[in-house]
């Protein structure tokens, strides 16, 4: 699940770069992103295969705070295991152009990670952590996430977009152990 919030107004936004990650995967894979109905209405996703695994590749069609409906939805749909989920997000407490990975933990005041906790019911769920970094000076947190990338920052994102592929990949592959040790020492 690639988080971010819907519309070209947000397309740039640092708050989308879960979707801009997931858009990467679905490219490396062949898969379409499309529409779903009924209890997946509220979400564009695809199936196929990504590091010798069949997935779902999906982007909640809600606003971030609201993801956690669309992601319920896709599990029921799919009849998956919320141990499952992988959640590929922003990450304010992550310096730009760092990639992390875990399981579980606090929401550390994203919305869009406290609304799939509660959707779900756990907060046990995996994630790939894309650091955008901390906003300057006394910038709101709220306003920088939603404002697009520095022109600084926009010639190292497709960089960033890879890498954030790349370890959600080996994450799927090897799993988080093995992740965790070839991911985080290079980022």
């Amino acid at each position: 699940m690639g988080l971010g919030n819907p519309g070209p107004g947000y397309a740039g936004h640092r708050h989308n770069v879960g979707a801009m990650v997931l858009d990467v995967l679905a490219d490396r894979a062949g898969i379409r992103l499309s529409p779903g109905k009924g209890a997946r209405s509220r979400a564009v996703s695809g199936e196929g295969r990504l590091a010798g695994r069949r997935v779902v590749l999906a982007r909640p069609l809600t606003y971030m705070n609201e993801s956690g409906g669309p992601v319920r939805g896709l599990l029921d749909y799919h009849k998956l295991p919320v141990s499952d989920l992988v959640v590929v997000h922003d990450e304010l407490d992550i310096p730009f152009s760092a990639v992390r990975l875990k399981r579980g933990g606090g929401e550390g005041g994203h919305n869009g990670l406290r609304s799939i906790s509660r959707s779900t019911g756990t907060r046990d769920y995996l994630r790939v952590r894309v650091g955008i970094g901390r906003p300057p000076g006394r910038q709101d947190p709220a306003d920088f996430v939603l404002k697009d990338f520095s022109s600084t920052e926009r010639k190292e994102l497709d960089l960033l977009l890879v890498e954030a592929a790349d370890a959600t990949e080996a994450l799927l592959a090897g799993g988080l152990e093995a992740a965790q040790n070839d991911v985080h020492p290079r980022s």
